[in-house]
């Protein structure tokens, strides 16, 4: 059995050995694709002028290791969330901006910007033939349903057309998932544990991939709506509802744009439909304590969840874009493709290796914490049901076979909620690791996204 001193060392030799089978791998043909296995990613050799440009992440980070805990320990919540998502967004962007830059990922020819010329005027007629033309598309647009696509059509509509607009969307919103998480973990764990994991979440590793990836964005999608669905049931309520009446109302509308974004999930990544199991276990626990008197309530909000998600479903429906089709055309691209030809057992194993480096040695020691930090209450909601909700469909996917490699950015929505169970065992040491690991990872590695 692995003691908690002995977890540091436990998860540096589960990333020490994937890389160094992976390395054998590589040299011997079997993983072509992947020049720095298990990540998709090319080794970064440091110099002069690369180490000088992390400076200014490094001294964020030397600074919000021993100021942050004490900020979102002691401002009032909302305070603490703002400096949390502040302190968040600007470490992924001093680290994106030392090396290739925030937009420069969402320049590549096979990133989604690139078919924006196809859809061109007709959104909808695009979406009727994106199953039929699926083949000509660059890859991640093969890789995914129409949405994201989508989105970035629409933001280019409103004015902020390119790459650098794309970027901002993709880091805001994914840097947001701090606060929907530090909100959701609040409604189902309490405000201490909220409060503790939001050091975690703001200096977390992933903020590598999270400037800039459009699964930042899905990641913000889905965590804001996990958070609207938990804050729509009875107990939920915010200050600003008063009476019955507000509280019924604040649920139905909260419920509704919950069940907007979560039913967008499946239309912005197929890999993201285990994902509704952290609003399912989230539900089942904030209801779990509900009295009869708030049957009623906790019905409506829900219904009204479940009317948002049918509601995406019926419009990409009517558009003619049906997704049991996408499904079938994605998986037969992916059949074809190299990474499909990935060996299966390494990366089993591999990929796991990748989300304990995403979510950095805090999250794995928060996980395997046996005893709960002072202040936090006793029981399986703890800081901790929803990260292992987000493990399980993380492993649902990994078995699957279908991850097999990249899952440092296909996995990030998880990792997010993964790295909130840091909260468990908080330790400034820890925190300093978390971003240790992100300074060397943007130092050592030089990723595609």
């Amino acid at each position: 059995m692995i003691t908690r001193r002995g977890l540091p060392a436990a998860w540096a030799g589960l990333v020490a050995g994937a890389f160094a089978v992976g390395g054998v791998l590589h040299a011997r043909g079997a993983l072509p694709i992947d020049h720095l296995p298990p990540l998709h990613a090319l080794a970064r050799l440091p110099t002069v002028a690369g180490t000088a440009a992390l400076v200014p992440a490094a001294v964020l980070a030397a600074a919000a290791v021993p100021v942050l805990p004490r900020l979102t320990a002691n401002l009032p919540l909302r305070a603490a969330l703002a400096a949390a998502f502040g302190v968040s967004l600007a470490w992924a962007v001093l680290l994106a901006v030392s090396g290739e830059g925030l937009a420069w990922p969402f320049t590549h020819p096979q990133e989604y910007l690139a078919v924006l010329g196809a859809v061109g005027d007709d959104p909808l007629g695009w979406l009727a033939g994106f199953t039929r033309d699926l083949p000509a598309y660059p890859t991640h647009v093969r890789g995914h349903p129409p949405l994201p696509v989508l989105v970035l059509w629409a933001l280019a509509a409103a004015g902020l057309p390119g790459p650098f607009w794309a970027a901002v969307l993709a880091v805001v919103v994914g840097c947001s998932a701090t606060v929907a998480i530090g909100l959701a973990v609040r409604r189902v764990s309490g405000e201490e544990a909220a409060r503790r994991a939001l050091p975690y979440l703001a200096l977390s590793p992933a903020a590598v991939w999270i400037a800039t990836t459009m699964e930042a964005f899905f990641a913000g999608v889905g965590a804001w709506g996990t958070a609207l669905l938990l804050l729509a049931l009875p107990g939920g309520d915010g200050p600003g509802a008063r009476g019955r009446a507000g509280r019924v109302a604040a649920g139905l509308w909260r419920g509704g744009a919950a069940g907007v974004a979560l039913g967008a999930l499946p239309y912005l990544s197929y890999g993201l439909v285990p994902y509704l199991l952290i609003p399912l276990v989230g539900a089942v626990v904030a209801l779990r304590d509900a009295g009869a008197g708030a049957a009623r309530a906790a019905r409506a909000a829900v219904l009204a969840c479940l009317a948002g998600m049918a509601a995406v479903s019926a419009l990409f429906a009517a558009g003619g874009f049906w997704w049991p089709d996408g499904v079938a055309a994605t998986h037969a691209e992916w059949a074809a493709d190299p990474g499909a030809a990935r060996p299966y057992l390494y990366f089993l194993f591999a990929n796991l290796a990748v989300l304990a480096l995403v979510t950095g040695p805090a999250a794995t020691a928060g996980l395997a914490a046996p005893r709960l930090p002072a202040g936090l209450p006793a029981g399986p909601a703890a800081g901790r049901i929803l990260p292992v909700a987000a493990l399980v469909a993380v492993l649902a996917l990994d078995l699957s076979g279908v991850t097999r490699g990249e899952v440092e950015r296909i996995w990030l929505p998880y990792a997010l909620w993964i790295i909130a169970a840091a909260g468990r065992a908080p330790d400034r040491r820890l925190l300093a690791a978390q971003a240790l690991t992100g300074l060397l990872l943007q130092g050592l590695v030089r990723s595609p996204w």
